[in-house]
C-alpha cells in the first residue's frame, strides 16, 4: 500500500494489475473450490470414484491414471455442472461488470467515504482484513481494486451473504471469509495487512478486554504503511469510541466529514518506527499480541 504522499507523486502502479486471464482463472478455481465445501465429503468421494472409472474405462490402458490427472478430471466435471462460462464468453461479459465494480455506489457506498478516497493507496495484492457486517460492501469495493480480503464476522448470516456476493459478481481477488467467536480464535491472518476495516458497532457486544485484545492482534499484523479505518454501523458503538484504543496511532484526513448526523468514519495510521530500530520480524513469525489462539 503507498502512503499518502507517495500514491499523490505515483505515476503509475508499481505492481501490474491481474490480466482477465489471471482473474478468470482464479474466478473459476474459487467457484470449484466452493461447491468442494458446500457438498458433504462422501458426496467428494463418489464423484471422485465416478470419474476415475470413466477415466479406467475409456482410456484402454493408453495412460496411467494419476492423482493429478484425477484432480483436473473432477475439476472438469464440477466445472461443467456449475455451467460456468467459457473464457471468451466471460471476458465479454466481465469487461463492462468489472468497471462498475469499481465505482463504490455500485456497492451501496458514498463517493465520499474514507474507505473510497483511500483507493488511490491501495495497489494489486495489498491484503485487507475486513471484521464485521458493516464492513460487506466495503470487501466488495476493496476486492473489485484487486485486493486480497480476510472478513470475519461473528454471524454465519453475514459470512453466507458476502460469500453469495462474490460469487454473483464473479469477483477475482483472493477471498477468505470465517465466522469467528473473537473472544476465543481467530482465523490465519497475514502479517502485513495494508488495510484493516473494522465495523464499530458489532464490537460494542464484546467484553473490553476482548475488544481490546482484538483491536491489538489487528494492529500487530498491519504494515508500517498499512492503516486502520473505523466504520460506524446502524447500532452499538461509534468509531470514535475505539480511538482510545490506538494510543501512539496518527489521525488521517480520508473522506468528507459529515455536516449532521454521525461520522463516515476514522482514519488511522500506525505510530513511525524510530530510525535505527531493529527490523520487524518476519512474516510468519510473530506472536499473536492479544493471546487469542490463531490458525
Amino acid at each position: 500500500m503507498l502512503t499518502a504522499a507517495e500514491a499523490l507523486h505515483v505515476e503509475r502502479r508499481r505492481r501490474p494489475r491481474p490480466s482477465l486471464r489471471q482473474q478468470y482463472d482464479e474466478y473459476i478455481l474459487q467457484r470449484i473450490e466452493s461447491y468442494k465445501n458446500s457438498i458433504p465429503r462422501h458426496e467428494l468421494l463418489r464423484l471422485g470414484e465416478e470419474v476415475a472409472g470413466e477415466l479406467q474405462s475409456g482410456s484402454e490402458g493408453q495412460f496411467v491414471l494419476t492423482e493429478v490427472l484425477l484432480l483436473e478430471s473432477v475439476d472438469a466435471v464440477i466445472k461443467r455442472r456449475l455451467k460456468l462460462k467459457p473464457y471468451r464468453r466471460w471476458k465479454e461479459h466481465v469487461r463492462s461488470l468489472r468497471d462498475a465494480q469499481r465505482e463504490p455506489t455500485h456497492w451501496g457506498l458514498e463517493p465520499d467515504s474514507p474507505i473510497v478516497a483511500l483507493l488511490r493507496r491501495v495497489e494489486p495484492e495489498d491484503h485487507a482484513i475486513v471484521v464485521g457486517p458493516g464492513g460487506e460492501a466495503a470487501a466488495c469495493l476493496l476486492a473489485a481494486h484487486e485486493m486480497a480480503i480476510t472478513f470475519m464476522a461473528g454471524e454465519i448470516a453475514s459470512v453466507e451473504r458476502i460469500e453469495s456476493r462474490f460469487e454473483q459478481e464473479a469477483l477475482a481477488a483472493e477471498f477468505d471469509a470465517f465466522v469467528v467467536d473473537f473472544g476465543t480464535w481467530l482465523p490465519p491472518l497475514p502479517d502485513d495487512a495494508a488495510l484493516v476495516v473494522l465495523d464499530a458497532a458489532p464490537l460494542g457486544a464484546l467484553d473490553p478486554v476482548t475488544r481490546a485484545g482484538l483491536v491489538a492482534e489487528l494492529q500487530s499484523r498491519t504494515g508500517p504503511k498499512g492503516v486502520h479505518v473505523l466504520i460506524p454501523g446502524t447500532r452499538g458503538l461509534a468509531p470514535e469510541a475505539l480511538v482510545s484504543l490506538y494510543d501512539g496511532w496518527g489521525r488521517e484526513t480520508a473522506g468528507r466529514p459529515r455536516r449532521r448526523g454521525g461520522s463516515r468514519g476514522v482514519v488511522l495510521g500506525p505510530p513511525p518506527i524510530p530510525a535505527g530500530s531493529a527490523a520487524a520480524p518476519a512474516a510468519g513469525s510473530r506472536a499473536p499480541a492479544s493471546g487469542l489462539a490463531t490458525g
